[in-house]
């Protein structure tokens, strides 16, 4: 299995043909078509099914996409650290976050780095949760800032933060005459909220199930950059994290707090022992001011508390998704 073959199927991948690849790649359709059976008959399956000059990934294609990418992303990742240490210039910064920091406080911290700390490369990747742990994990970042749970074995605790989490609401909703949402409120209305089960949503699923609240529509999404969104057009109320409510926003909303606490626990992650490069340090001391300024009633946790305070929060949840019983109404 060679890099080039590795190349070549992430190409096909992104253009969604033979041709395409190729322009990309700059080489000819011959040769791309040669490095994909190679790099097939190395793994033993098939990546594409062809039907004449179409071309669509096989299941086990796209199983395989996400670590192709992963691999080759840390090859990348590799080369700029030795061009890096070659020219002895400051090392590239690799960035992993869930989309609620990316968009919002990591690029302000960014536009506060100083100049000589500012490397020739920075990378900041927008992904799930899940995934920018693992990315940590495999070293094609250098550090991660991600909500919780996660896995803390072989990781180095950078900072560990709680925030509450506001209603999100359109500027002409009839509830931002208030200066506290209740969650009663939430009665009949329709409710914009994560998908993820075992993240927020199962939080704010447990606090309506507790008061007996009702929303008469669910619209989950799987980014609160998405919530935000459609809250400001007026289609219902989003439940949303500090970090996208507090942080830049695209959207005309306005903020309100809760009248009940649901937490929401973010920290910032490094792989175990990896010893970090100036500006990575200065960037995560800055992430966390900016954070604390930005975020009303933010707690910053002693990191080594972060397994016992996020086993506290996450408790029950292996006992079912906390997900709200059907309603006849919304149907």
């Amino acid at each position: 299995m060679e890099v080039r073959d590795l190349e070549a199927f992430l190409a096909v991948m992104s253009t969604g043909s033979i041709t395409g690849a190729a322009r990309l790649l700059d080489r000819s359709q011959s040769q791309v078509t040669r490095l994909i059976q190679d790099l097939e008959t190395s793994l033993g399956f098939a990546l594409f099914e062809r039907n004449g000059p179409r071309i669509a990934p096989t299941d086990k294609g796209i199983a395989f996409h996400e670590d192709a990418e992963r691999f080759v992303s840390g090859i990348g990742h590799l080369r700029n650290r030795a061009k890096a240490i070659a020219g002895k210039e400051p090392e590239p910064i690799e960035i992993a976050a869930t989309p609620a920091f990316a968009s919002g406080i990591i690029p302000i911290a960014l536009a506060e780095l100083p100049e000589h700390l500012l490397p020739h490369t920075i990378n900041l990747r927008s992904m799930p949760a899940e995934a920018a742990v693992q990315s940590v994990f495999a070293r094609t970042a250098d550090f991660c800032v991600t909500s919780l749970p996660a896995d803390q074995p072989g990781l180095d605790v950078q900072g560990f933060f709680e925030g509450r989490c506001v209603a999100a609401v359109a500027p002409h909703d009839p509830l931002v005459a208030k200066d506290v949402i209740s969650i009663a409120d939430l009665a009949g209305r329709t409710l914009v909220t994560m998908s993820n089960p075992f993240r927020l949503r199962h939080s704010v699923d447990e606090v309506l199930n507790a008061a007996g609240v009702r929303p008469n529509r669910i619209i989950a999404t799987n980014a609160a950059n998405n919530a935000v969104q459609v809250a400001s057009l007026g289609l219902g109320v989003a439940i949303i994290e500090p970090a996208t409510a507090y942080g830049l926003q695209s959207a005309p909303i306005v903020i309100r707090p809760l009248d009940v606490e649901i937490p929401f626990l973010w920290a910032i992650l490094s792989a175990g022992s990896r010893p970090l490069s100036a500006g990575v340090r200065e960037l995560i001391q800055r992430i966390a001011r900016i954070a604390s300024e930005r975020m009303p009633d933010l707690t910053v946790h002693d990191p080594k508390q972060m397994a016992r305070i996020a086993e506290r929060s996450f408790a029950g949840r292996n006992a079912g998704n906390g997900a709200l019983p059907d309603n006849p109404a919304a149907k």
